[in-house]
């Protein structure tokens, strides 16, 4: 069983910098669990990683697909497992790192049911009842299906309320008991988890400052190359964050700085759904960014705290 190193935390709280510093200091590769990253042409609005950055640090799982291709939980797992695979077989130590929980989850724990896949339809209805009743009135058509998920779930949580009755509406399963079901697994593999935190205010400037530096970088001109290409619905579905409000923006429906409050706006409630999701797993120790004076401080620390060791053999990583 390969031994995991993984990299969580909320949207601009470094987990790139820091990942590319301890692989280094590890002899590592990169695994991405980002479900945007995937996507060729979606570069500067997702934050992916440019070439100069990666500083020689090998990344897999980026730039794998068309956008508005499918992509499912169970065909990441699949992808990530060959990914580790030849990591390993080249004697490197994996570190997946990304803020998409759901992926983390299924690839180190493991799931017991077919991801049933995103309808995009269903959930434009849900959106659509909630925008003319109100989020209570989509919580309680979940309440009535799944009321263990209900309760779990928070009314204004309306992206996770509507993921749980979608899965009850294409699968006729509660989720609540696909979860439970899956919790009896063994762990697919060993993994030791590192969560990347900063103080509130300072997340919010760091999301705020990254949102102008795509901006200066080109996100309005990369938006209408993706227009062009037909991806109109793709980019104002809730699934392409970041990108529906330069849309609102270049359709005439919000000005310039309309567009780019709310820009921001939504990144912050992404950073709030990514903390919350995070936070219930017990697994992962967090790191305050603002507890070091470097990236290289803070990468020395996850790496201390891993073992601080240096693989050139497969054995090495194998538990």
């Amino acid at each position: 069983m390969p031994r995991l190193l993984v990299i969580v935390g909320p949207t601009a709280v470094g987990k790139t910098a820091t990942s590319i510093e301890v692989a280094q200091q590890l002899n590592g590769a990169v695994i991405s669990a980002d479900s945007m990253q995937v996507y060729r042409g979606m570069d500067i609005g997702t934050g992916k990683v440019r070439p100069e950055e990666t500083r020689g640090v090998k990344h897999y799982l980026i730039d794998i697909l068309d956008p508005g291709d499918v992509f499912s939980v169970a065909q990441y797992v699949e992808l990530a497992d060959a990914a580790i695979q030849k990591v390993v077989a080249q004697g490197q130590q994996p570190i997946i790192v990304g803020g998409t929980g759901l992926y983390i989850r299924a690839l180190v724990d493991g799931f017991l049911f077919a991801d049933p896949g995103p309808d995009y339809l269903y959930r434009a209805q849900m959106e659509k009842t909630a925008a003319e009743q109100g989020v209570e009135a989509v919580h309680q058509l979940l309440a009535q299906v799944d009321p263990e998920s209900a309760q779990r779930i928070h009314s204004n949580d309306l992206k996770r309320v509507i993921r749980a009755l979608e899965v009850y509406h294409t699968t006729g399963e509660k989720l609540s008991a696909k979860i439970a079901q899956t919790k009896k697994l063994p762990p697919r593999y060993a993994a030791s988890f590192y969560g990347l935190t900063a103080p509130r205010q300072f997340l919010y400037q760091r999301i705020d400052q990254r949102i102008e530096q795509m901006l200066e970088d080109g996100l309005v001109r990369e938006v209408m190359g993706l227009l062009s290409q037909g991806l109109m619905t793709y980019l104002t579905s809730n699934q392409a964050i970041g990108y529906k409000e330069i849309v609102e923006y270049l359709s005439g429906k919000a000005t310039y700085a309309a567009a780019v409050d709310k820009l921001k706006q939504a990144n912050r409630n992404y950073a709030k759904r990514q903390l919350s999701w995070f936070r219930r797993d017990s697994r992962i120790k967090w790191f305050d960014i603002t507890a070091y004076s470097s990236v290289q401080e803070l990468g020395s620390a996850i790496v201390q705290d891993f073992g601080g060791y240096k693989s050139q053999r497969r054995e090495d990583i194998l538990q």
